[in-house]
């Protein structure tokens, strides 16, 4: 029987944070996790049965019809389903797989880039840290900083990125600029998709 995963949407944008920022990309958003950030924008999909239940060649079919060459595959937290079956269908088509994941459940599939983004109130697995091509932290507090690094200093040869919450965003950018300026092995990310208002 032909596997599928509950999907919250899907959609054809431009990355918007991170490394591939600017990048086109198709998100898969699938339903479903057990992080519920209290920043998070996306806690529809939290409930995954509020989510619509996806035959994978389905999925795959919505991103070979848009034409695109690479996919991003986030949540919700994605790691709580085995995507090996999907990355494996979507590789096939000559399609790169990318993972947005706070990194709190063991990592299935073959993966072109994994973005981790962890968060305290779940935290990450080390092996799923190693594993992690680039590491993108969410600072609402200067608290946020420590964090930052104890996560960092679990990496190995990623990229780093430290992050201001959407909700506070004037308030915290001068200290995140300020602490990029006197630590610069981290590097700035805007979500720049709500900068232009896009998807």
């Amino acid at each position: 029987m032909e596997g599928s995963l509950p999907v919250a949407e899907y959609f054809y944008s431009l990355q918007g944070e991170g490394c591939h920022s600017g990048k086109a990309a198709f998100f898969i958003r699938l339903g479903g996790c057990d992080v519920c950030c209290d920043f998070c924008d996306s806690k529809s999909t939290w409930n995954a049965s509020r989510s619509t239940t996806t035959f994978l060649s389905e999925i795959v079919a919505h991103v070979v019809e848009a034409n695109a060459d690479t996919v991003i595959v986030t949540g919700g937290e994605p790691t709580i389903y085995n995507l090996e079956t999907l990355c494996q269908q979507l590789k096939e088509k000559g399609i790169a797989c990318f993972l947005e994941t706070a990194g709190n459940h063991p990592i299935t599939g073959e993966w072109d880039w994994i973005c981790l983004s962890p968060k305290l109130n779940s935290p990450p697995l080390v092996e799923n840290l190693q594993k992690a091509n680039e590491l993108k932290v969410v600072i609402k507090h200067p608290a946020d900083f420590e964090w930052a690094e104890e996560n960092a200093a679990l990496t190995d040869k990623c990229l780093l990125f430290l992050q201001p919450e959407w909700s506070v965003f004037e308030k915290i950018i001068p200290a995140i600029v300020e602490y990029i300026k006197n630590n610069t092995h981290w590097i700035l990310s805007l979500q720049t998709h709500k900068l232009i208002g896009i998807q």
